[in-house]
């Protein structure tokens, strides 16, 4: 039997009819579960198979096999497979969808996939990862079923749905959604926008930016685009144009009071979960396949969820702003 720090022997109690069901240690064990849960936690940390291997020859001088530590990692399958298909809440007063980019193998060859996230903000003002979906390219059309499967498992009402400028994004949103409002991430918009700025003007361009997304009011903000426009056109066209093209879906958040601009302003709670998500893969050029990827990803969620136990700042007052704005659809219970 392996334990923390030794290797021991134990003597299983035998009946005559064979119905003695050890507790602590069950049969046909090798590892009692505090040793298989220390490789889980070093799986979800972001460790290779490898890297746990020599990680547990030098603190424990126990042997392992790669295979072994394989076995162990694949039980958390049949846990993601439940949590993928759990039932959720039938209203989410923010939903922020986002992808991220990971390298996995198919076929046999090395291919950079689209990890799918959608980040829930409860009633109750708490984080809550909806789901998370692989494919091989971001799309409006694979977010489609993402958001039907969201409904099929119990979603009907999405308040205010946060995403990247991704094209015919917010189209799918209200093809399954249609009283969803929109609101593209800021964010986004600003790092889109200086992607291509000579580094002399970046800091002129950004501060004529925030004068835009800080206005008091929708016409302020536009009439501050204007303003950017006449500045920074003759050497800057497309950022105008991102912008005025956009502007639909960016000045959603000019409706809301303080509390529920800082919510709905930026995609950076998805953007810090996906940070998280990041640290545990920087150490692996690829992963062998999707079943790889589906369980360390959900091992680092349900790391970072477990800290989130307060509700987001200020919640109470935008709770009863949205109950002002959005009425029947915010439930009082």
């Amino acid at each position: 039997m392996l334990t923390e720090n030794q290797t021991l022997e134990i003597e299983v109690p035998r009946d005559r009819k064979g119905t003695f069901e050890p507790v602590i240690v069950p049969k046909y064990e090798k590892r009692i579960p505090l040793f298989n849960n220390q490789i889980i936690s070093l799986y979800a940390s972001g460790m290779t198979t490898r890297d746990i291997k020599a990680h547990l020859e030098k603190i424990y001088g126990i042997e392992v096999s790669p295979e072994l530590i394989s076995r162990v990692t694949d039980a958390v399958m049949e846990e993601v497979r439940e949590w993928q298909t759990r039932q959720l809440d039938s209203s989410y007063p923010i939903v922020y969808l986002d992808a991220l980019r990971v390298n996995g193998r198919t076929d046999g060859k090395t291919c950079n996939k689209a990890l799918y996230t959608a980040l829930g903000v409860n009633f109750q003002g708490k984080k809550e990862v909806l789901g998370f979906w692989i494919a091989d390219n971001e799309g409006a059309k694979f977010w489609m079923n993402v958001l039907n499967e969201l409904k099929n498992r119990g979603v009907e009402d999405i308040l205010i749905a946060c995403t990247d400028g991704l094209t015919g994004f917010p189209d799918a949103i209200r093809a399954v959604y249609p009283k969803t409002r929109i609101q593209l991430c800021i964010v986004h918009m600003v790092r889109n926008s200086t992607k291509f700025v000579s580094y002399k003007d970046l800091k002129a361009i950004c501060a004529d930016l925030k004068e835009i997304y800080t206005a008091p009011s929708d016409k302020a903000g536009r009439e501050a685009l204007e303003v950017f426009g006449t500045k920074w056109n003759a050497r800057y066209p497309m950022i105008y144009k991102s912008w005025s093209t956009h502007w639909e879906d960016l000045n959603e958040f000019f409706n809301y009071p303080p509390e529920i601009r800082k919510a709905i302003y930026t995609t950076n709670a998805i953007e810090s979960l996906n940070f998280q998500l990041r640290k545990v893969t920087k150490n692996r050029s690829s992963f062998p396949n999707d079943d790889a990827i589906l369980k360390i990803m959900y091992l680092a969620i349900r790391n970072a969820s477990g800290k989130w136990t307060m509700p987001i700042r200020d919640w109470g007052m935008a709770l009863n702003q949205f109950a002002i704005y959005f009425g029947d659809r915010v439930p009082f219970n």
